[in-house]
Parts: C-alpha cells; structure tokens; sequence
C-alpha cells in the first residue's frame, strides 16, 4: 500500500526544514526551530483483590510538553509583546497580567520540498512561561546568529484534517 495517497510514487517522508507557526492571522517572522509537539498520557495501576498479583493498567491524566520557538534576534517585537502581556514590568499593581488576552491558538503547519501545505496542527489556549531575549553572546564566534526563543506551555493540540495531501509538481524534461 502506498504511504502517500494523492502522490503514490513518492516514497521518501516530509522533511523537517519548511514549517511555519501563525497567531494572531498572521505568520510569525523568522522561525528557525520548533520543539516537537508531545503528550504524555499517565498510567494508572488497579487491580481487585480477588486477582493475582499483577496490576492492571488504564489511561489517567494527560499532559502537554511545553513548546519552544526560537528565531533569529531582529527588530520584531511580536515574542516580547505576547510575554509581556503574561509579566508586564513596572506596569503597576493589579495590571501585570493581561488577562483577557494573554492566551493564543497557534497554528503549526508544515509543508513539502515545494512549499505546499501538508500538515497541520491547531494548539490550544498558548501562553509564554518563559523568554529569552538574546541568546548567548560569543565575541570569538564568527557565524553564529543572536537567538530570542518564548517557550509556550499549552493546554492540547490536535491535527487539522481539513489540510489534504496536494498534488505534488513534477517538471517534465525537454
């Protein structure tokens, strides 16, 4: 059975290097690198006293990994304005915290080597609990980049499957 069904003579996976997050409607700028999106789901031991002496194992509670975002430092103030609306400094008693809106969606969405949408993620009720505002700083560095990263705690994601398999492109030789 073939593993794509749209394009059944592509063989190889997606590749990690083309994704793309958006809050607000909008993309954010200059992305370089997203965690992986993980739950965990906890195991709950039971048994009767009536049973041998083995356990039982059932579904409990399930949790989100935080998600971290980071990108190249540039004058894009979007990462310190959403954290600053969880913390804001010197902003006076009782008006710290922007609390009708200092939780988002976001969208992660991933494309193909041609830049087509294939997947999609929707993540729910985001927050910033922490902020870098610049990476390390390394005077005998001579090709690293200055990095700002937030760190989104969340409440759940899922897969959007309204996003369809495209029909890839294929270039036709003379």
């Amino acid at each position: 059975m073939p593993q794509f069904s749209v394009n059944p003579t592509r063989f190889d996976p997606y590749k990690n290097f083309k994704f793309r997050i958006k809050w607000d409607g909008k993309y954010v700028a200059g992305l370089s690198d997203v965690s992986a999106l993980k739950r965990t789901t906890e195991v709950v031991l039971h048994r009767e006293g009536g049973e041998p002496n083995t356990f039982r194992h059932a579904p409990g509670l399930t949790s989100f990994e935080p998600i971290i975002l980071k990108r190249g430092l540039t004058h894009d103030m979007e990462f310190e304005r959403w954290v600053n609306k969880v913390w804001n400094f010197g902003s006076g008693l009782g008006s710290e915290v922007s609390l009708k809106d200092f939780r988002k969606d976001i969208i992660l969405e991933l494309c193909n080597e041609a830049g087509q949408l294939v997947m999609a993620w929707k993540i729910y009720r985001c927050w910033p609990s922490e902020y870098v505002a610049v990476s390390d700083l390394d005077s005998n560095g001579n090709s690293s980049v200055a990095i700002e990263s937030i760190t989104l705690q969340n409440e759940g994601w899922e897969r959007d499957y309204d996003v369809a398999e495209p029909t890839e492109p294929s270039f036709n030789e003379p």
